[in-house]
């Protein structure tokens, strides 16, 4: 890495490596079953339109971070990638016959939102540690607002996530469309409606974070984080977490995201 040794980037690494929970992935033989269907039902159900998706690397771990206005969202971001995405789902999911299904026969993680964000990240952390893709909303929830923009701040673990994992690819996933098929609160699916789905560039923490127009570190700037008391370095990475959050968000609304 320019600039930037590969022993300081790899004790950066340790620094904001975040353990996994080593509890094993949910076994899901019905997920490869559902890819080589799903997207063909997906795209003509929902009239979606995708681009950039051979920017998508086809093996290896890589993050999905998209924008959130719909229950379909999820679908559609996987319907596109065409590899197994795992995202985190809120325990209510698995509460119900129908939802519970799809959770469980595409391996969706379940989460407790009692647990906290910091069980979550675990867990996020051994589905790329396993080599596979983790779909996550930076935003945290479906965005619920009435009239646009509808893209909000994001919560940082988008970037506590990539910089646990440095060399796992993040690549932005804007939707459009998708909140008219079925906004938050709606109880029926609008079919027929145009959607279209934009993969961006992807970027991994150890580029982005020795960029000038990304995190702008070097050498000596890593160091003082890495040798920093637990306060100072709590601060200086809080802020690169805010700033790597803040460029996801706006490359989402480059890309077209409402």
């Amino acid at each position: 890495m320019t600039g930037v040794s590969e022993t300081t980037l790899g004790e950066l690494r340790e620094v904001c490596r975040i353990p996994g929970m080593d509890i094993p992935l949910p076994k899901s033989p019905f997920y490869t079953v559902l890819l080589s269907t799903i997207p063909v039902l997906v795209r003509t159900m929902f009239r979606i339109r995708y681009r950039g998706v051979h920017r998508l690397p086809r093996k290896g771990p890589m993050i999905l971070a998209a924008n959130h206005t719909s229950h379909i969202d999820p679908f559609a971001v996987i319907a596109g990638a065409r590899r197994r995405t795992h995202y985190l789902a809120k325990d209510s999911h698995f509460d119900k016959i129908f939802t519970a299904f799809v959770m469980n026969s595409t391996g969706q993680i379940r989460t407790h939102r009692e647990s906290g964000a910091a069980d979550a990240l675990s867990r996020g952390s051994d589905i790329l540690k396993a080599g596979l893709v983790m779909g996550i909303f930076p935003e945290g929830t479906r965005s619920r607002r009435e009239e646009g923009p509808f893209l909000s701040e994001g919560k940082t673990g988008v970037a506590r996530l990539a910089a646990s994992h440095p060399e796992a690819p993040i690549h932005p996933a804007a939707i459009m469309g998708a909140r008219e098929i079925m906004a938050p609160g709606d109880k029926i699916i609008r079919f027929g409606k145009r959607v279209n789905v934009t993969y961006g560039e992807g970027i991994t923490w150890n580029e982005w974070i020795v960029h000038p127009l990304g995190g702008a570190q070097d050498e000596a700037s890593i160091r003082t984080i890495i040798e920093s008391d637990e306060e100072q370095r709590r601060d200086a990475m809080g802020k690169l977490y805010r700033k790597f959050t803040n460029q996801v968000i706006g490359t989402l609304a480059a890309l077209g995201a409402p």
